[in-house]
């Protein structure tokens, strides 16, 4: 399906001279009714990527959009499908392709808002999910599939009368994300069974060769829109690191919600054990804390982000499942808890912040084993970055009380553990504050009494 060689490098989108004057998603060639849906939104005016995306988008030309990370991609390539499905109605119009199940879901969030008064109707096709009610859905044909590409090769080959031969419009969202996991011969498979006559919008945050060869594969004569061709963060967004041994990573992690307190935070932890330990930890210390990683079910990973977003709980701890995509716009801090070992993650974990317009924070754990990471950190953002300030006297009086909150953590771990060896099917709600083994009781000056058995 390789597009004939001349177009192996897409044409650069000439900077629009009207960017300043363009102010109005109607200037850029958007129908009323969907200009109104954005107002209704709050999106007063359009980003730079849309601005770059959404006109070449309209004229019908295959695109490449790179752009950072809370850049407002989704509106760039939702509204121009959105047009031309007002112009010629069908159904199973268009098929997003995203890396991650969270990622779907609030996708097909947008593209519903987007389209809930001409009545779109989007399926979100994700794995953990049951695949009947998802072949339901597909039965009644949705206007848009937003899916993760191995669930999606098991509908087209399972699930009776279902096939993509009208598809339209094709976008792989975070592709370099989709094809680092490798999902390529997934989407090799579903390049295979669309039809070649459609429109492919390809959203990437990083040019990698894997996506490069996915372009040549997949799109006709592309035209590429870059709002910021090399790694960058956002300006209003104050990074800062801290150099501490690694035995007392808990104790500042404690120090640091405390003296920020009032600011909801994502701390980010490289593993699902740690997420979980680290919650259970925080909670015992009486934090309103709640985790987010990949071996919660689904339904449990969703009940957790929408507390998040709720504002029900001020703390989400997560693996790197939540650092890519996710648009809470509440967040105030990031905390990278465990550095990243890819030096791309860290622009995709501190972009949870500092989002359209507003300020925000990111402080980097940084120990004895770190320092390498953290040098090749600063030399792809291409800055120095400061210490936060802190207390050291202030933090090692936190010491005791966090050493045994971490006793307690350990134990509820072992405890859950050995329970769910017990039984193998889910055991009560273990995700969350109220449901969290063990009630914690608290005796002045903060010391946690032995818990009574149960």
């Amino acid at each position: 399906m390789a597009a004939s060689e001349e177009h192996d490098s897409p044409a650069e989108a000439p900077q629009p001279a009207v960017e300043e004057e363009t102010k109005t998603f109607k200037d850029l060639g958007v129908t009323d009714v969907l200009c109104e849906a954005c107002d209704q939104l709050g999106w007063t005016k359009p980003t730079k990527i849309q601005i770059e995306a959404i006109p070449l988008a309209l004229q019908g030309r295959d695109i490449i959009g790179l752009a950072e990370t809370g850049s407002g991609k989704t509106g760039a390539f939702a509204l121009p499908i959105l047009n031309a499905l007002l112009e010629t109605p069908q159904r199973l119009f268009a098929l997003v392709l995203t890396p991650t199940r969270e990622l779907a879901f609030q996708i097909s969030e947008q593209f519903e808002a987007l389209g809930s008064s001409i009545g779109v109707q989007s399926a979100v096709i994700v794995g953990g999910i049951d695949s009947m009610s998802q072949s339901l859905a597909l039965a009644k044909k949705p206007h848009i599939v937003i899916a993760t590409p191995g669930r999606l090769i098991d509908h087209l080959e399972n699930t009776k009368g279902f096939n993509l031969r009208a598809l339209k419009y094709l976008v792989m969202d975070e592709a370099d994300r989709i094809l680092n996991m490798d999902f390529e011969t997934e989407v090799d498979k579903i390049l295979k069974v669309i039809p070649r006559d459609r429109k492919t919008f390809l959203f990437s945050a990083t040019m990698t060769k894997k996506v490069q060869k996915l372009q040549r594969a997949a799109l006709k004569n592309p035209v590429k829109c870059a709002v910021s061709s090399k790694y960058q963060t956002v300006e209003k967004l104050q990074q800062y690191y801290l150099f501490i041994p690694s035995k007392f990573k808990d104790t500042y992690l404690v120090y640091i919600l405390n003296e920020l307190a009032g600011n909801s935070f994502m701390i980010f932890c490289s593993t699902c054990n740690n997420t979980q330990r680290t919650a259970l930890l925080l909670r015992n210390l009486g934090f309103t804390a709640i985790p987010l990683h990949g071996q919660m079910s689904q339904s449990k990973r969703l009940g957790s982000l929408n507390k998040f977003k709720a504002k029900a709980r001020s703390i989400l701890l997560a693996t790197d499942v939540a650092s890519r995509g996710l648009d809470i716009p509440h967040v105030d801090v990031v905390v990278n808890f465990d550095i990243p070992t890819h030096s791309k993650d860290y622009i995709h974990r501190v972009g949870r912040t500092a989002r359209a317009g507003r300020s925000g924070k990111a402080i980097t754990f940084v120990t004895q084993y770190d320092v390498e990471l953290f040098q090749r950190i600063e030399h792809l953002i291409g800055k120095k970055l400061p210490v936060f300030p802190t207390q050291d006297d202030e933090v090692m009086m936190l010491t005791e009380r966090v050493t045994e909150a971490q006793r307690f953590a350990r134990m509820e771990l072992r405890e859950h553990g050995e329970k769910k060896k017990r039984k193998r099917e889910d055991v009560g709600d273990n995700d969350d504050t109220e449901g969290a083994i063990g009630v914690r009781n608290k005796v002045a000056g903060g010391k946690m009494k032995k818990r009574k058995g149960r």
